[in-house]
Order: structure tokens, then sequence, then C-alpha cells
């Protein structure tokens, strides 16, 4: 059977490839949704046996920075997205040059910089922890006299999970931490005395349109998220301000796609941004099992230019993710009723490293 092009506006119709920068469990999931809906996907990535090229069409192993190959890439897909930020914005650009990029390479550029990620916040009137740019030792102490401690140093890009950042207090040495740290920038931020972590992801549409997911809460275990709890426990009136900085961020970026912003509920009541990350989310992958539609479909119809599919939650839900030999469990978890398993694909269980996670559905209450 042919499948009449599709009349939406700028909607790319199945049997088109979307290339996907990126291999990991987050392309994964996303090529998952997109073969449900009839897409292909190619994925580019460095490495060879990625969780994303094993449920994918076609796979370019090269350097995100391979110009020849990325031209290459580009003419074999039809759109192009990324499921991580620590790709170089440069080769985003040079693929734009060839086929639509959404979200947009500057999006991209924003998220990846800590400093321009604050910067941006704080320019559409977000509230932000207290920070300051340390570019040295000396300015690193300057920073600490402003802020006071405890604080924290954080590297501008590449850091997550905890990576790149020292803990400074009142006994810390300036030119100690600046060493540990280990980049020529960083960010120093106050601490901020807070009850939760809540994330909210929204999608945006080619036509400007939004739909937001509910409001999460976030607990981590050694600086790496542990538990998402859908809903969070925040009243009505704390859960709308969550969702208005999120669609208030998307729209401020003019965002194609879809976009997770992590927030501190201050013990004051204020909610504070904290980071955002255009593109699915480890905090959204409750949807998966609990929503009408989940991030990723969410992210596919963006991307491509379809409607958007509505984010209604019809289950409360916990999502734990499996780091390391957490995942040894896997069999007693398919034992488990109301337990749905998700495994990445990753051969080597690591400490630290994320091998799958599992939704618990109960209920919803309201």
């Amino acid at each position: 059977m042919t499948i009449p092009p599709l009349r939406t506006s700028g909607a790319l119709p199945p049997g088109s490839t979307i290339g996907i920068i990126g291999g990991g469990q987050l392309g994964r999931m996303t090529a998952l949704a997109a073969a449900r809906l009839g897409y292909r996907c190619h994925i580019f990535t460095p490495e060879s046996d990625s969780p994303a090229a094993q449920v994918s069409a076609a796979v370019t192993i090269a350097d995100y920075e391979d110009r020849a190959a990325l031209e290459r890439f580009a003419e074999a897909v039809d759109v192009v997205t990324f499921e991580f930020e620590n790709v170089p914005a440069d080769s985003v650009r040079l693929l734009a040059e060839h086929k639509p990029v959404r979200p947009d390479w500057n999006v991209l550029r924003i998220a990846q910089d800590r400093l321009f990620e604050k910067r941006f916040f704080n320019d559409i009137g977000v509230a932000t922890a207290p920070w300051r740019e340390v570019t040295s030792p000396e300015s690193l102490a300057a920073a600490i006299a402003e802020i006071g401690c405890p604080s924290i140093l954080k590297t501008t890009r590449l850091g997550y999970d905890g990576k790149g950042q020292v803990k400074i207090t009142e006994d810390t040495s300036p030119a100690e931490a600046w060493s540990r740290m280990g980049a020529p920038v960083g960010v120093l931020e106050g601490f901020v005395d807070f009850s939760c972590e809540v994330s909210v992801i929204v999608a945006r549409g080619l036509d400007g349109r939004m739909a937001s997911f509910d409001v999460v809460e976030n607990r981590h275990a050694n600086h790496i998220l542990d538990t998402t709890i859908a809903p969070a426990d925040l009243s009505p009136d704390l859960a709308e301000r969550a969702r208005d900085i999120a669609e208030a961020s998307a729209r401020a970026l003019n965002l194609v796609g879809l976009l997770a912003v992590e927030m501190f509920v201050a013990r004051d009541g204020r909610i504070i941004a904290n980071e955002m990350a255009p593109r699915p989310h480890n905090s959204g992958h409750w949807t998966m099992d609990a929503c009408l539609t989940d991030q990723f479909e969410q992210f596919v119809r963006a991307v491509c230019g379809l409607p958007l599919g509505c984010p209604d939650r019809h289950s409360d839900a916990e999502m734990q993710n499996l780091i390391g030999d957490d995942v040894d469990a896997w069999l007693d978890i398919l034992r488990e009723p109301g337990a749905r398993l998700h495994l990445y694909g990753k051969a080597e269980a690591r400490t630290g490293r994320k091998m799958g996670h599992v939704n618990r559905l109960r209920p919803r209450k309201a």
C-alpha cells in the first residue's frame, strides 16, 4: 500500500528518515517510537554497537567532527535531531546547511554551556541559584567571597551525573578546587535550600503549539537520577508555575522538539531553574507506560512536523533507573506485577552506567 503524503504543512510522511546524532539509550527509545509511526532512523555516532544503532535502519560510525561523514549523513536523511548535548555545535550547524535540524543548532549551543544556559534563564525572567563565571583560582576566590559557602564549582561544558563538579566549603582551597574541576572556565553556584527537585517536559511543534507532561519529582543517589515520581506532590499553584517556566523557555528558544527543564522547589516557595535539555530526558521515562503519548513519540511528532499527541497521564508511576549491576535483577522485575522493564542493550554493566529502567504503575489518584 502506498501511503499518500500528509497534508499537514511541513509534515514528513511515513517512510522518511530521521537522522539522530548520538547512539545512546535516548536515541534507541526515540528510534523505537519512530518505527511505530512508520519512520526509519539513521544514527550518527562514533561508537560501534551502540544502543540506538541496534534498533535503527542505518548507522554512520564516525567522529562528530568528521565533515565528510556529516555531509554524507545529511544526504541520507530527511530531518536531523540529537539525543544528547555533548555534540559540537559547529557540526550541527553544518548539518543545518543541508537539512532541517530540530531543535535548531542554536538551542543546542545554549543548552550545552552552563553560562549560556543561566544567562538565558535570567534574561527571560526565570530565577536561578546565584552564580558567577570563574576563569582562574583568583576569580574563584572572589566569587566564593560573594556567594559564600557552601557552594559548588561546575565546568561549563560536558559535566553530567555529578561529573566536573566540586563542592566548596569554608575549608576548601580555591586553588585545589580549581585544579580538581579541570577546565579553563567554570561556574560557581550558590546552594539552594530546597524541598525537592522537579522537572517538566514540554513539546513544541512547528506550528508553535505546546503540550506539557505532568510535573514530576526527581530523587538522586550519588549525583545520578535514581527515581522519578509522577506526579510530584505539589500544590496546583506550584505545579502551574513549574509548567509556565518550561513553556516560557520553549517559546523563548523558538523550540521545535522537546525540552526538559529541571527546577528546585525552594522551602520559601520559589521555583528556581537548574538545567535544561532540548531532547528526551531521563525524568520523562515514566511516560512510556503511564501516558497516552510518551515523550519519545512526542519528540518524533515534533521533529517530523506532526500534530502533537495528548500527554495526559492515565496512571501514576514511579520510574527507577537500573544503574550498574542493578540490571542483574531483570528477571525478578519481569516477575513483578505492575512493573514495566526497559533495557538499553548495553553489553557491560559498569559502576554509574545506566543499563535500563523500570516503570512501576499505580492507579491514578488525581
